[in-house]
């Protein structure tokens, strides 16, 4: 009898790949060739090599951007430049979002993949749209849009997946429904700790709703990796959170692009990952429940509150609210 993912067990299923695994060894022998993907942030860092990794492999991709020319020009000098689509998108922008979408319903009626990777980290206080934090909005608000407007070609696609990047961010903040723009005071760190709360809880709630249309949504953290995912940070607070050394050497465990986009690869294409979802990933595996005493809690495991179904549930439904969108109409 085949096992009940109803709940949504966190423990790992030994996928034969671990913390030094790269996107290149997670995808060898998988034939993308038919399929298609949208990788957000698919010019820089992670996402290059997340994007380089289903070219690989024979997949259609577009990369959605809201510096295009920017895009074109990274992915063409990476070699990608005749494999790849590159489209207008600005995540903090609900309008542009839509409109991307909508173009790209046009011309594909199906979608495979979806990897929702992009992201900005403890930013300055930023406010978008109709006054929302600029974390939360771009990180969550854009990417829940983009997949209940891209929901047509998610159901009719065999067996789609969606990957919504979190990362250990998530450990510093639950979801604050009382004041969820921070307007009683900004902390650019709990800021970004909502935001990754809510990229994992996209994915329970996604997983819970498309399951029956044969879409399955899971959260990743990919690991440490230095990208230009931390602009907005001085080399001194990398040095005295520990990321670095004084004169920027990184210190040993963080991985290299190539090994961080190992995680959304595996999770993307996974023959290990059929009828389940709804977990949270790192390391190629699904992730243990954070372990309160571990003096590595702070950077392995997932903590409940970015796992509980009841508060996917409800930002769902919160999400909707703000936005307007909602394909599965009341949840």
């Amino acid at each position: 009898m085949s096992e009940d993912w109803t709940d949504a067990p966190q423990r790992p299923i030994g996928s034969g790949f671990g913390h030094g695994s790269t996107a290149a060894e997670v995808i060898g022998g998988i034939d993308l060739t038919g399929k298609s993907a949208i990788v957000t942030g698919g010019y820089s860092g992670l996402g290059l090599e997340t994007v380089r990794a289903l070219v690989s492999a024979g997949a259609d991709v577009t990369v959605p951007a809201r510096r295009l020319q920017h895009a074109t020009a990274v992915l063409a000098e990476a070699g990608l430049g005749n494999e790849v689509q590159v489209e207008q998108m600005d995540l903090a922008d609900q309008d542009s979002v839509k409109d991307f979408a909508s173009c790209y319903l046009e011309r594909h009626p199906t979608l495979d993949i979806l990897i929702n990777n992009a992201a900005i980290m403890a930013s300055p206080e930023q406010r978008v749209g109709p006054g929302w934090e600029a974390q939360f909005a771009t990180n969550h608000l854009g990417h829940y849009t983009l997949v209940n407007t891209l929901w047509p070609a998610l159901a009719a696609a065999t067996d789609a997946r969606v990957v919504s990047l979190s990362s250990t961010g998530h450990k510093l903040s639950p979801i604050r429904f009382d004041d969820i723009n921070f307007a009683t005071g900004y902390e650019k760190w709990r800021a970004y700790g909502q935001a990754k709360t809510a990229n994992s809880l996209l994915a329970v709630e996604l997983d819970r709703l498309g399951r029956g249309s044969g879409v399955r949504a899971f959260a990743v953290h990919p690991g440490g990796i230095m990208t230009e995912l931390q602009r907005h940070l001085p080399k001194e607070e990398m040095v005295a959170a520990g990321w670095m050394d004084a004169e920027g050497t990184v210190r040993e465990g963080f991985k290299t692009p190539q090994q961080g986009a190992a995680t959304s690869i595996w999770v993307a294409t996974s023959p290990a990952l059929a009828g389940k979802g709804g977990v949270y990933c790192e390391d190629c595996d699904i992730a243990r429940p954070t372990d309160k005493d571990s003096p590595l809690a702070r950077y392995q495991g997932v903590d409940a509150h970015a796992v509980d179904r009841s508060e996917a549930a409800k930002l769902w439904d919160l999400s909707a609210r703000l936005t307007g969108v909602n394909a599965f109409g009341s949840s």
